[in-house]
């Protein structure tokens, strides 16, 4: 990374307010054959106003899910591999796409700190998946890099 550009990322660091969501969030991993199975059951889908992110490639489905959305529809997805107890935190910048090492500085941190992450990207929004347990440590982690913690 060049000089210029780490000069860059540390002033958008120090514009950047972190969000973290209240509820705890389950990834879920799913067969094609079983999303399909879902989708014929309205019932099942995560409340519409609550946040979740849908991914399907190739390989199979991925759901993210509030813990209470996840408990709704479990019955239904006995096959599905399940990992739970994370919390959502949110970058809240909105980037332009040409900004360059942005979540790289984000995700250095916490490798620094020993914090394991998932990163998903929104259209204008980051967002990271942290285990409750490393939650406040992540925190303490990014709080001296960026404008507020909320």
């Amino acid at each position: 990374m060049a000089r210029q550009n780490q000069t860059d990322i540390a002033e958008l660091l120090r514009q950047t307010k972190i969000e973290v969501a209240p509820a705890t969030f389950f990834l879920v991993g799913l067969r094609h054959e079983d999303w399909r199975r879902l989708l014929e059951s309205p019932e099942l889908s995560p409340r519409p106003d609550a946040p979740f992110m849908l991914l399907r490639d190739g390989h199979e489905v991925t759901l993210l899910l509030e813990e209470t959305d996840w408990r709704t529809m479990r019955h239904a997805l006995r096959d599905a591999r399940v990992e739970g107890g994370f919390r959502l935190v949110t970058l809240d910048i909105v980037l332009d796409w040409q900004v360059v090492g942005y979540l790289a500085r984000i995700t250095e941190i916490l490798a620094q700190s020993g914090i394991s992450v998932g990163t998903l990207s929104a259209f204008s929004r980051d967002h990271l998946l942290i285990k409750q347990d490393d939650l406040g440590p992540a925190l303490r982690a990014l709080g001296e890099h960026v404008a507020e913690l909320c």
